[in-house]
């Protein structure tokens, strides 16, 4: 019994490098879920798989490798609620049961899988690339702005003019 249990520790420990070499060497920007473990162990159904994988020091090396190859790795703050956000719409749908893996938006009727729409979200957050409710047609509309008189203009009467 002892040596199945040191056969998957050292599977375990072989593979967390190999894995962290994979992601990085694959990858130019990385985005990890600054998850609340300490609050995920005291569930006692995810306790002990949490513990058993090693979260910490997978993320460690992801940090080492990343600075070690020039890598980006970009951590996600905790708070954002990036499975409760709906990534079609950007509405707040919530928080649901752990034993809910898909749903459909209340908002605009698309069917989501849990895991997928919080990966969206935290490539939105992580790029910086989240859409606003006003970038897609939202109530309010931002205001226009007049260009100098130095910049080109996009009016015919102009045109002409700097055709001579």
């Amino acid at each position: 019994m002892a040596r199945l249990h040191a056969k998957i520790s050292d599977t375990i420990t072989d593979f967390r490098p190999n894995l962290s070499t994979l992601v990085i060497r694959e990858n130019q920007t990385i985005a990890l879920e600054d998850l609340n473990v300490s609050g995920l162990m005291k569930n006692r159904k995810l306790a002990r798989a949490i513990s058993d994988l090693g979260w910490r020091s997978f993320r460690t090396m992801l940090e080492a490798k990343a600075q070690m190859y020039g890598r980006d790795l970009r951590i996600i703050n905790r708070w954002v609620a990036t499975s409760q956000i709906y990534s079609c719409c950007g509405e707040k749908g919530g928080k649901k049961e752990l034993d809910v893996r898909e749903w459909t938006c209340l908002f605009c009727g698309t069917t989501h899988d849990r895991d997928i729409n919080a990966a969206t979200n935290i490539l939105k957050v992580a790029v910086g690339h989240s859409e606003t409710k006003n970038g897609r047609g939202g109530r309010r509309k931002t205001a226009v702005k007049v260009a100098a008189s130095c910049e080109t203009s996009t009016h015919r009467e102009y045109e002409q003019l700097s055709l001579f």
